[in-house]
């Protein structure tokens, strides 16, 4: 007898991470149909078997009548607007309006139309870099980005919003929160990546982090994973491995500029204020601070040698497409 097709849907299905996420369902489900949406064009993505396109902004009731007829089993929120985004200068308004009000109509159409999973992607930059950080956070360590830096206060209010759906529904809704160490690769466009690929980005001869990065494949792998396979909840997803900044740099083979951390902070005000590359301010702390999230949580759940690329091979490879 055959399988129930599954729905699953996609939000944010422009981005380089989501194009993967769907591949990897596409391959691995025999009977699925995945409905990817996005706000942006969608006229260059490529054909992907099963997977069908949609421009729809999330606020529209074109976007509601999508949970009203396909009943989704899956919806996977990886729309987050970044600050490495086409427009990096986005309004604070914007994406509050965006990604908390957003983030919260997702759920709420989730629960009333009585999906069964909702996979939301976060970020490792929640919990701030502060010097006085543990060693690894945990995912119950306080959440302290938006205090220094109030131009994250969206992600860390729609990380909140998340969690706190998480677990005041869970009875009706199974939600699992991401917050994934620094995601790079060929197809991703984020703030580290522009830094890591740039030959002029100067590198603070003054402090040397310990950092954590997940190829754009594995975090991809875990997320489709997920969605059978992990209980509900927040997770970290980093390896075990860590490198140091300048380690970091050396791997991926640009060439450097030694400075201060202070003059990379006079450069990246100018670049902020030209069109030629954001550099977001919270970044440099980030330069500066180490943030080592912990995997305990994660790797409890996920197969032996489950990630497939070290952190050598994920650096080397980051200029796959350059």
């Amino acid at each position: 007898m055959d399988k129930k097709r599954k729905n699953i849907l996609i939000i944010g299905v422009c981005g380089g991470l989501a194009q993967i996420v769907a591949r990897l369902i596409s391959k691995s489900e025999g009977n699925v149909r995945i409905v990817g949406v996005d706000s942006r064009s969608i006229s260059n993505l490529p054909r992907i078997p099963q997977v069908e396109y949609k421009k729809i902004r999330y606020s529209r009731n074109d976007f509601e009548n999508l949970f009203r007829s396909l009943k989704f089993d899956c919806v996977y929120h990886l729309g987050r607007i970044s600050h490495a985004r086409a427009n990096p200068k986005a309004s604070l308004a914007k994406r509050l309006d965006l990604n908390v009000i957003g983030t919260n109509r997702i759920l709420e159409l989730a629960t009333q139309h009585k999906v069964r999973r909702v996979i939301v992607l976060s970020t490792w930059h929640v919990y701030g870099a502060y010097p006085d950080n543990p060693v690894f956070m945990k995912e119950t360590n306080l959440l302290r980005a938006s205090i220094k830096h109030p131009d994250l206060r969206d992600v860390v209010e729609m990380d909140q919003l998340t969690t706190n759906w998480m677990w005041k529904y869970q009875h009706e809704l199974e939600v699992l929160l991401f917050r994934p160490c620094s995601i790079i690769g060929p197809n991703i466009r984020n703030s580290m990546t522009n830094y890591l690929k740039s030959d002029f980005m100067p590198l603070g001869h003054d402090y040397n982090p310990m950092m954590q990065f997940i190829h754009e494949y594995d975090m991809a792998h875990t997320l489709s994973y997920a969605k059978d396979h992990l209980p509900i909840g927040t997770y970290n997803v980093a390896p075990d491995e860590y490198i140091s900044l300048h380690e970091a740099k050396e791997t991926v083979g640009k060439r450097t500029i030694p400075s201060s951390v202070f003059l990379l902070e006079k450069l990246a005000d100018l670049l902020n204020k030209s069109s030629l590359l954001s550099v977001p301010n919270y970044l440099l702390d980030y330069l500066k601070y180490p943030c080592l999230i912990s995997n305990d949580e994660l790797m409890a759940h996920l197969p032996k040698n489950f990630f497939r690329f070290s952190t050598s091979d994920t650096l080397e490879l980051l200029n796959l497409n350059a």
